[in-house]
């Protein structure tokens, strides 16, 4: 099967849809950028620069927007991901866990239409693993 990581596979489940995903870059190891851009169904575009601060393979990554590539602070942190991927009975079991710097960052992440579009990124994200198995 094909990795998951390569950015023509990220583009295709990590924005939930209607939203696509149009231009991504991941250098998968701590310090990496990681990062991408969302256009709305409107036609505006979204960028998101976010830096790798851990990576075990197929089985965690964690991520934050808190830090450009290379550790740099971010002007506007905002929060950090930790996808965690772990052997359940032949089959995967996949977690995500999103730290906010304040309740103001995290409200304003759910505002931001955050848990829906998460759990639609899930499900296109199956879809994609879907294909590349057959």
């Amino acid at each position: 099967m094909e990795s998951l990581d390569s950015p023509k596979h990220i583009k295709k489940w990590w924005a939930p849809a209607p939203w696509t995903t149009i231009d991504c870059e991941i250098d998968l190891r701590p310090g990496g950028a990681f990062r991408t851009v969302m256009r709305s169904p409107e036609g505006q575009d979204f960028p998101n620069v976010g830096c790798i601060l851990e990576l075990i393979e197929n089985e965690r990554l964690v991520w934050t927007t808190a830090l450009e590539p290379g550790y740099r602070p971010a002007l506007d942190p905002f929060f950090t991901a930790i996808f965690t991927l772990e052997d359940h009975a032949g089959k995967t079991n996949y977690s995500v866990r999103v730290l906010h710097k304040d309740e103001a960052d995290r409200k304003k992440h759910e505002d931001m239409g955050f848990q829906f579009g998460w759990s639609k990124c899930l499900d296109q994200l199956v879809e994609v693993v879907k294909q590349l198995k057959s």
